[in-house]
């Protein structure tokens, strides 16, 4: 199948920001705060994925929950659980996430901190700066704070149990997020994998590889797609089979060969995978001889993507690895 060039769904969040740049150059007219990017695949009758790509823009405070593993989802009737990685690209001086809990809890206590809302002063809030990657297995407790923009990428699931909302008035989930919760602190951090000279693995979980792309100026490479894969743009430009690409935009392409030709200022993405057997050994091939491509007719550049927002489906420390 032939690469696509992902379509962007902008969704209001209470927490979401109203300017979207430099990730969407796409104005927002509605005049709502918009909290994610859903990236995805053109057309109505294309498949879903089994991997979700996000952008996420935060204002407030996200509320503090917990998400299913695959088996307590499916005992709900949901094809999957959720198990997610943040990509770290802006960062306010003092942005926070909460991952975990600051110590390990009885179930009575934690029953009790969700119940009078004392749970918000139980998780574990740490600092975070532009290039971490923090990655969030299904069960673990987590928040991501205000001044936040982050790439995500997690299994293809809306399976979210609220504990705590920061006074929104929204619907908990206190039973079920209990029920799935990790009542500790979570596992220490990510050590990123440097693979080839343009290739960092980030995460490596069993439902997907999330890895850091960086490409020189005019570079050209084939990207071999083995599984189901999503490429974003987060800084620089690129051609990418018969398109061109920039910051913010993202492509969707399975079982196929990707030419990409970096810009003349580089490119910088973050590819992520179905993650079974690990990353994939030849993910970037460079091409048997030069190629006599005119470089300069190659950038005429396609304008910004088109965002139209839709209403959403249903102490201080370091965290993360830093590239």
């Amino acid at each position: 199948m032939p690469i696509e060039l992902a379509r962007a769904q902008a969704l209001p969040k209470p927490w979401g920001i109203l300017d979207l740049r430099p990730w969407s150059s796409a104005a927002n007219d509605s005049s709502r705060l918009i909290g994610e990017i859903w990236y995805e695949r053109p057309g109505n009758a294309a498949s879903d994925p089994s991997l979700l790509l996000k952008l996420l823009f935060t204002s407030q405070p996200l509320s503090i929950q917990v998400h299913p593993d695959d088996a307590y989802a499916q005992s709900m009737g949901l094809a999957r659980g959720k198990t997610e990685a943040w990509y770290i690209l802006s960062a306010a001086p003092g942005a926070k996430i909460a991952l975990g809990l600051k110590k390990r809890l009885a179930l009575r206590q934690l029953h009790a901190a969700v119940d009078d809302g004392s749970i918000a002063g139980l998780v574990a809030w740490q600092t975070v700066l532009p290039g971490d990657v923090v990655f969030v297995p299904a069960g673990t407790i987590h928040a991501i704070g205000a001044g936040l923009v982050i790439a995500e990428i997690q299994q293809r699931s809306d399976a979210t149990f609220r504990m705590f909302d920061f006074g929104r008035k929204r619907d908990l989930h206190a039973a079920n997020a209990i029920a799935v919760a990790d009542r500790g602190p979570s596992v220490a951090g990510l050590k990123p994998k440097r693979l080839t000279d343009e290739r960092t693995l980030l995460v490596c979980d069993t439902h997907f590889a999330f890895e850091r792309v960086e490409l020189a100026p005019d570079a050209l490479l084939h990207l071999e797609v083995e599984r189901e894969t999503w490429l974003l743009v987060v800084r620089g430009s690129a051609r990418t089979g018969s398109f061109g690409v920039t910051m913010g935009d993202a492509v969707f392409a399975q079982s196929d060969r990707v030419d990409i030709q970096a810009g003349p200022d580089g490119m910088v993405c973050l590819v992520a995978y179905t993650g079974a057997g690990g990353p994939v050994p030849h993910l970037l091939q460079r091409p048997a001889r030069p190629s006599t491509t005119d470089t300069a007719a190659a950038w005429k550049m396609q304008g910004p993507t088109t965002l139209t927002p839709t209403e959403a489906p249903p102490t201080d420390g370091h965290v993360g690895a830093r590239l």
